[in-house]
């Protein structure tokens, strides 16, 4: 569960004052391209084995964040052999130019791989929190990171939610209660589930989270058709632009993203200044 500051003089300053806000969520599937469904079968290897593309790809999607103030990663390495022992939020950060960045590990596997999600961020975070998410299998978790002030922070939260129907209905009830507690939240990451499913319909009834006006497919990358990466924010925080950005071959996701309009009530700026 490390953290990082990136080198300052590679950031790139958001707008000021701060009043739009451009975050994006990215699987970005370690770096591997896939383009076709028997690329599955073909580049598993690439899973557990290092490769000279995936740096490569990696490099290509942090030059994209570059017009980004957070980012929302899923599917990253923590520094592991398949990664060439290089944590993967960290190369990004730098790459991307941001100040900011924390990676969690999720399924620790040793020397084979450390499978993350990750935050990249332009903004210093008040608070960055590890949240354990329930489930039967271990490991799932998400990420919260808190702005501004205690009075009325902004709250982005960075998941990856279970393969299993009854394990993301949990997980998502566990994040409702999360989401009730702050007035402006974004809640963003691979869902793994479409916006009219069950338990995205019992999300939406238990907290204040706005439903998406539009369906944007993100999966499979090469040929969208399903719904299950998602940005949702809270009704306060309104929602200028959703699109999906020219990404298209390095990973099976494609990634989504999100221009808002913070309400002026919400201070970016840290009251106690961290390490992260």
């Amino acid at each position: 569960m490390d953290s990082g500051t990136a080198s300052a003089e590679l950031a790139v300053p958001i707008d000021e004052p701060a009043r739009r806000l451009r975050v994006i969520s990215y699987n970005v599937q370690v770096g591997i391209s896939t383009s076709r469904p028997h690329h599955y079968v073909l580049h598993s290897w690439k899973h557990v084995l290092p490769h000279t593309q995936r740096l490569h790809n990696i490099e290509r999607v942090a030059q994209k964040f570059r017009n980004f103030d957070i980012v929302g990663l899923q599917e990253v390495d923590a520094g592991s052999l398949r990664s060439n022992y290089i944590n993967l939020t960290e190369y990004m950060a730098h790459v991307g130019g941001f100040t900011h960045w924390h990676h969690q590990v999720n399924r620790n596997l040793g020397h084979f791989a450390q499978h993350s999600n990750g935050i990249l961020s332009r903004l210093r975070p008040s608070e960055i929190s590890d949240l354990k998410l329930p489930g039967m299998i271990p490991g799932r978790r998400a990420i919260m990171a808190r702005y501004g002030s205690e009075q009325e922070p902004l709250v982005v939260s960075i998941l990856h939610l279970a393969l299993g129907r009854r394990a993301r209905s949990n997980q998502l009830d566990y994040l409702s209660d999360l989401v009730n507690s702050f007035p402006h939240v974004i809640l963003m990451g691979d869902f793994n589930c479409p916006t009219a499913s069950r338990e995205m319909n019992r999300l939406f009834n238990q907290t204040h989270l706005h439903e998406p006006l539009e369906q944007i497919h993100t999966f499979p990358s090469w040929r969208p058709q399903r719904t299950i990466d998602h940005i949702l924010v809270t009704p306060a925080l309104a929602v200028n632009d959703v699109h999906i950005p020219s990404l298209h071959a390095y990973s099976d996701h494609l990634p989504i993203a999100m221009e808002i309009e913070l309400p002026r009530g919400v201070d970016l700026t840290p009251e106690v200044p961290r390490r992260f």
